[in-house]
């Protein structure tokens, strides 16, 4: 197996009327990374996803998913790769048995396989009570489960996951994060655009943010967030406190008598802080960290601020 999952070089794509969608991106995710795609609306992801899994022509450029160019083998790409879009796409009329063991036999596999991937997807993503039900019958939250189980029933070695938990709730999508990072430490190599962007510092390695059909950054995850000039901190205090910390040297800003932000920079330590508080006999009950610091850095790249 390549140790390069997906391979982009020189990626175009332009619609009639000159609408450059892709302007020459290339990019590189490895075999076993998670890797968070992300962009504004209309900025080149679905496109480019579209490309990968062959349902758009692309203008110019290079893709190859394992080492198999798309255009040169298409099927045994394709063999390689499950796409969960963002629109639902399984017969509404068929039972969630059906839904599986018919997307399982497009790929050639016997019936002893069809039945084994069917019966695993459908027990890990907490489908097997639902396998009898029609698709059209199941909750949103199910049916983006039933999209998973869809895209991973032939054991592809790229997943490619498009606003996965668009429309879930909390629960249901903390136990598909879980699932995802199980199947991603078995192997599983995962690219994700989404719009929580929690969602994608929590999961991903690394990270390319595109906009305007460009890529403006690509980096490790660790590296891009240590990018942040400063964080803000929320401190909980223990007894009542006046505004004469204005003349502190901080950035304060009092939420009330107990309650304090801090807009902490590299250059004011979280330490220094701390010290301040402990100087002034100022007792600290609770911290937390108010940043979301991905959140931050894509305005910062996309200047949607």
């Amino acid at each position: 197996m390549s140790n390069i999952a997906l391979n982009i070089e020189g990626l175009s794509k332009t619609y009639p009327g000159e609408v450059k969608a892709l302007k020459n991106i290339s990019l590189q995710v490895e075999s076993g990374d998670f890797y968070a795609l992300l962009g504004p609306n209309g900025a080149g992801k679905s496109t480019a996803i579209g490309i990968i899994s062959s349902l758009v022509t692309k203008t110019s450029g290079l893709v190859e998913i394992l080492g198999i160019d798309i255009d040169k083998n298409h099927s045994l790409a394709k063999k390689k790769l499950g796409v969960v879009g963002q629109e639902v796409n399984f017969n509404q009329f068929e039972t969630v048995y059906q839904v599986l063991s018919h997307q399982a036999g497009y790929y050639g596999m016997s019936s002893k396989e069809v039945v084994k991937n069917t019966h695993y997807y459908l027990k890990a993503l907490g489908l097997w009570d639902k396998r009898n039900e029609q698709g059209r019958n199941l909750s949103g939250g199910m049916k983006r489960r039933l999209m998973v189980a869809k895209a991973l029933v032939n054991n592809p070695d790229l997943l490619i996951l498009d606003e996965p938990s668009a429309g879930v709730d909390i629960e249901l999508r903390r136990s598909l994060w879980d699932f995802l990072k199980e199947i991603n430490n078995q192997g599983t190599t995962i690219i994700l655009t989404t719009h929580y962007l929690e969602e994608a510092e929590k999961l991903c390695k690394n990270i390319s943010i595109i906009d305007e059909g460009s890529i403006v950054k690509t980096s490790s995850m660790n590296s891009l967030l240590n990018e942040l000039e400063t964080q803000n901190y929320l401190f909980e205090l223990k007894n009542s406190i006046s505004s004469e910390l204005d003349n502190s040297g901080f950035d304060f800003n009092f939420i009330n008598d107990r309650q304090i932000s801090i807009n902490v920079s590299k250059k004011n330590s979280l330490n220094e802080v701390i010290r301040f508080f402990s100087e002034n006999n100022i007792e600290v009950v609770n911290m937390t960290n108010e940043t979301n610091r991905l959140e931050e850095l894509f305005l910062n790249l996309t200047n949607k601020k």
